[in-house]
């Protein structure tokens, strides 16, 4: 018997339904949405960004340092290829990774709990 495979759009559906079905991880998105959105006002409206895009990248640790680490895509050590829309896609999908962590903790506390 073939084993059953959901297809992909499934697997996306189960993986937002967990980044939102608690409020742990709708706050969490809340947060690192308003860190993101600071960083693209700072960048594009404001005259002086600053150190904008701390905020984001401390919002989605640990997967926010993989931008940082790969190396860039014609070998240069430095950052120049990421421009702030790529890092503000970057933010957004490790976010949304991070809510789904937390929403498989929290369903798992509540499992747990319940038992």
């Amino acid at each position: 018997m073939a084993p059953t495979t959901r297809p992909r759009s499934g697997r996306l559906r189960e993986w937002l339904t967990l980044a939102t079905d608690n409020w742990l991880s709708r706050g969490y998105l809340v947060m690192a949405g308003s860190a993101l959105g600071f960083f693209l006002w700072a960048v594009y409206l404001s005259p002086d960004p600053g150190f904008a895009a701390i905020w984001p990248f401390a919002a989605t640790l640990p997967l926010s340092a993989v931008a940082f680490l790969a190396p860039s895509p014609g070998l240069d050590p430095s950052a120049d290829w990421l421009t702030p829309l790529l890092f503000a896609a970057w933010v957004s999908l490790c976010a949304l990774v991070n809510a789904g962590l937390l929403g498989m903790a929290v369903r798992a506390f509540r499992t747990r709990s319940a038992a």
